[in-house]
Formats: structure tokens, C-alpha cells, sequence
């Protein structure tokens, strides 16, 4: 079985492009939304986030992500430290499920930040998808509610997308232009 990773910026529409894999019987692991359980869920996470960011990182045993967000998208050093929580817990859990799913020629891990991480090595095939940097600042603007310069702040957090597609097995353009659909078939046949 292999193990493929999909990726892209902020606004990509990496997340379009993994349900749509799913649609056509894909196992995907959505690494964010893992996360995200897992930090309300996985009691030795719960501790090791309240130890690093403190009480207030909790509100009635439920992750406090304003307040985190707050704390770590304006300093990398204590964002890094708190991915060197959390990516390891996930990791563990991703292996766990893909065991789950052997009988798959292959499954796919959706992330934001495989390449940021230096978690890209352990995949068999990386998928980069790509959009146009104008267009991704007003979805993410569109989908969360958030100004031009909250999105560019969370972009600054990620790598350009030339350094991500030198180190891309497959790229998939979303650019309202070229059918993620078809590139979506194309690889997936090509897997």
C-alpha cells in the first residue's frame, strides 16, 4: 500500500480535492481535523498544550482556539514548539488508521504543512496543490471571516509554493481555470 501525501497552501483547495478522492473510495486522513480531536481528546496532548501555552489554552476541557491562535500564529518559536506536541500524537494516530485500511492500493494524508514539518520524506507520493495566491487570500477571507492581512499572516506560517512543487511528486492546479476533477481521475489512476 502506499502512502500519499496531499498538500497545498492555505487556500489551496487541497481539502476539495481530498473529498473528492473520497468520493470515488479514497481513504483519506484529514490531518487538521484529527488534530484538532485529538488536542480535545488525547489527554496527554490536553496536558503537555496547558503546560506550554497555560490554563487558558482550555475552556471547559474544549481547546480555547482563539486564545491559542492568539499566542502562537504571531510567534513561530512557540508555534514550532507546539507542533513538536502535536504532529508526533498525530502521526501515531495516521499510522493506526492507515493499518486500518490495507486493503487500499493506496491512502491519502490531507495536511497543511507536510513539507514545513519535514514529514514529506516518509511518503511514497506527494501531491502539491496549487492556486493562484490573489484567489486563495479571498477564500480563506470567504470561508473564515478573517482580513486580507490575517490570512497573509497565516501564508507567511507556510512555505511558497515554488519551494513545496521542487519537492512534488504530482501537482494539481486550482485555478478556476484547469478541472481539479480531471487531474483529480488522472492521478488517481496513475496511483
Amino acid at each position: 500500500m502506499k502512502i500519499v501525501g496531499l498538500t497545498g497552501g492555505i487556500g489551496s483547495g487541497k481539502s476539495i480535492v481530498a473529498r473528492f478522492m473520497e468520493v470515488l473510495n479514497v481513504p483519506v486522513y484529514y490531518s487538521d481535523e484529527k488534530a484538532k480531536f485529538l488536542m480535545n481528546n488525547n489527554q496527554q496532548l490536553i496536558t503537555q498544550i496547558k503546560k506550554l501555552l497555560g490554563k487558558n489554552a482550555y475552556i471547559n476541557d474544549q481547546l480555547n482556539r482563539s486564545y491559542v491562535g492568539k499566542k502562537v500564529f504571531n510567534d513561530k518559536a512557540l508555534l514550532n514548539q507546539l507542533n513538536q506536541i502535536v504532529h508526533p500524537i498525530v502521526k501515531s494516530d495516521f499510522k493506526t488508521w492507515s493499518k486500518q485500511h490495507l486493503l487500499f492500493p493506496f491512502v491519502v494524508q490531507e495536511a497543511a504543512i507536510l513539507f514545513e514539518n519535514g514529514n514529506y520524506t516518509a511518503f511514497d507520493h506527494m501531491v502539491l496543490v496549487k492556486a493562484p495566491i490573489e484567489q486563495r487570500i479571498k477564500r480563506v477571507m470567504d470561508r473564515d471571516n478573517v482580513s486580507r492581512e490575517n490570512v497573509i499572516e497565516r501564508m507567511n506560517n507556510q512555505w511558497n509554493d515554488e519551494r513545496k512543487e521542487a519537492l512534488s511528486d504530482t501537482l494539481i492546479i486550482n485555478d478556476n481555470k484547469h478541472s481539479i476533477i480531471d487531474q483529480t481521475l488522472i492521478l488517481i489512476n496513475k496511483l
